[in-house]
């Protein structure tokens, strides 16, 4: 089993992408902000600001818990709640 890269190596090998992602999302709330209208009650916004938040604390697992913000909670009759047919074995 190999051993995991040291932090220094993993933070050279992503800053830039993770700094370009950054500022991407930094200029689409700049665009949001600077449109015609007024968005702050839409809940979309809610979960991006709720992710962001997720994205500045120190704890674990940050990513599950973004997914988890945009995912919705699993439910045995999911098929059917989208009027979908389950597949039939072969």
């Amino acid at each position: 089993m190999s051993s995991p890269m040291h932090a220094r190596a993993v933070l050279d090998r992503e800053f830039l992408e993770m700094r370009a992602k950054v500022l991407e999302l930094a200029a689409s709330l700049d665009r949001l902000e600077r449109a015609a209208g007024d968005v702050v009650d839409d809940p979309r916004l809610k979960l991006l600001r709720q992710a962001i938040e997720v994205l500045s604390d120190d704890r674990d697992e940050r990513a599950e818990r973004v997914q988890l913000l945009f995912s919705r909670p699993y439910t045995a009759e999911w098929q059917s709640q989208f009027n979908l047919t389950p597949r039939q074995p072969r």
